[in-house]
């Protein structure tokens, strides 16, 4: 019987963060083809931003098992283990590293699973780079139809195969469409890096606190990614949290953490610099702002919002204003709310978004096999590119496991755990704590 056809499908997904673990995990289960019974078997990817425990319950993305490895690891248990669907829900780099290595692992296998990458979130910046780094993949997922026609002219563009490139749209929309509540609830949904300086993030707290003093009917809420010392996809610095503890905080204000789907639940104005939160709320039609007091810059990632009706200053907000979004643009976001049409031009709603890739994923399965993976970025293409990306993750240029490697076939020991938990701690502490005085002694 053809894969495809039958009712239990394996899938693995290799997520290097938070973020990318609920978007990897929500991804294979939007695009199973249609009434399969999925096992899905997570590996989280262990570096500097290996998710917690506590952070893996807010995502609230549950998994048959969930493990975490070394690259290597994962390779050598793909070698052997019998997957249908493998979802590469990492950074750049660490796709293109695995890509290789399990071009390698299954150089001898007569069959191999179909390999699914793509994109947590908004596209803004790095667009070649990320792209020709996730070449390779049976599917390159688009979240947009805006995003599909970007990543097939890269693709074309340097003579790359782009049957490969799908589009879908964000696996986590969704949710009940907008109605007010009382009190009106404004959020902020803070991101890691952006904006990056203690200057500018003081700023946009010191303006949502006095929102909140200027409106004390309305509940203001500063949503959270992560707590000191958690990392999710993107380093943080200067976490909110200790900046407040600065300020003389009003009542109505608040520091919050939790799913964003359920703090949507009860928001009446989302506010953000570029986060992929603001897509979320548009296809709820939560009204959305995207900041622009600091400017609309690439370095931002609100430029990706420009024609998008959304970008306001906190001036703006604090004297009433209500942001109106762009019906055509919020279209080719791949955003809708209640099964309203996603794009002119390509039609259909958010619940058949994902109907291209389960067609696709079924066509592939029931092929039996597959070819080699085939990465735009070889030996041959880029030499003096390839081999650093792949040594980082300890692999030959060719794929296979560098000397000195480590082992998959044991599990670490008690003080190998200690260690690793004060190496990652001490990371953590070096990135919060230390290198933001070094860089201000820097600026003296």
């Amino acid at each position: 019987m053809p894969a495809s056809a039958s009712k239990s499908l394996r899938v693995a997904v290799l997520a290097d963060s938070d973020t990318r673990w609920k978007w990897g995990a929500l991804t294979a289960n939007r695009i199973a083809p249609a009434e399969s019974d999925i096992r899905l078997d997570g590996y989280l990817l262990r570096g500097r931003a290996t998710p917690t425990a506590r952070q893996l319950q807010e995502v609230g993305v549950s998994a048959d098992s969930l493990r975490e490895v070394t690259g290597v690891e994962f390779l050598r248990t793909l070698r052997e283990a019998e997957y249908d669907i493998v979802v590469l829900a990492l950074v750049g780099g660490a796709v293109q590293a695995m890509l290789h290595g399990l071009g390698h692992a299954w150089q001898e296998r007569a069959k191999r699973p179909v390999v699914v990458t793509g994109y947590v979130g908004v596209v803004y910046e790095k667009l070649a780079d990320g792209l020709l780094l996730r070449h390779g993949a049976d599917l390159v997922l688009a979240n947009s139809r805006q995003d599909a026609e970007r990543f097939t002219a890269v693709y074309e563009g340097v003579g790359a195969d782009a049957s490969s490139v799908t589009e879908v749209a964000l696996p986590f929309l969704g949710g009940d469409s907008y109605e007010k509540h009382d009190p009106y609830t404004v959020v902020f949904a803070a991101q890691p890096s952006v904006p990056e300086s203690r200057k500018d993030r003081t700023y946009l707290l010191e303006r949502l606190v006095k929102h909140a003093r200027l409106h004390p009917d309305r509940e203001v809420l500063l949503k959270l990614r992560s707590k000191p010392g958690e990392h999710t996809t993107h380093i943080e610095e200067q976490p909110y949290q200790k900046l407040a503890q600065r300020l003389d905080l009003p009542a109505n204000f608040r520091l919050v953490y939790g799913h964003m789907g359920e703090v949507l639940d009860r928001t009446d104005l989302l506010v953000t610099v570029s986060s992929t939160a603001a897509l979320e709320s548009l296809h709820r039609r939560i009204p959305t702002v995207l900041l622009t007091d600091l400017g609309v810059r690439e370095s931002l990632g609100n430029h990706h919002f420009v024609g998008s009706g959304c970008l306001a200053s906190w001036d703006q907000l604090d004297a009433g204003h209500k942001p109106l979004p762009d019906e055509e643009w919020v279209a080719r976001q791949g955003v809708a709310a209640g099964g309203t049409s996603r794009t002119e031009s390509g039609g259909g709603s958010y619940e058949t978004a994902f109907d291209a890739a389960r067609t696709r994923i079924a066509e592939l399965l029931d092929k039996g096999e597959l070819p080699s993976l085939a990465p735009y970025y070889t030996p041959v293409t880029a030499p003096g590119y390839l081999p650093g990306i792949l040594a980082r993750h300890h692999l030959a240029p060719d794929g296979s496991p560098l000397p000195g490697a480590p082992a998959a076939d044991t599990e670490p020991g008690p003080v190998r755990q200690i260690v690793r938990r004060a190496a990652r701690g001490a990371y953590r502490h070096g990135v919060q704590r230390v290198a933001p005085v070094i860089r201000r002694m820097g600026e003296l």
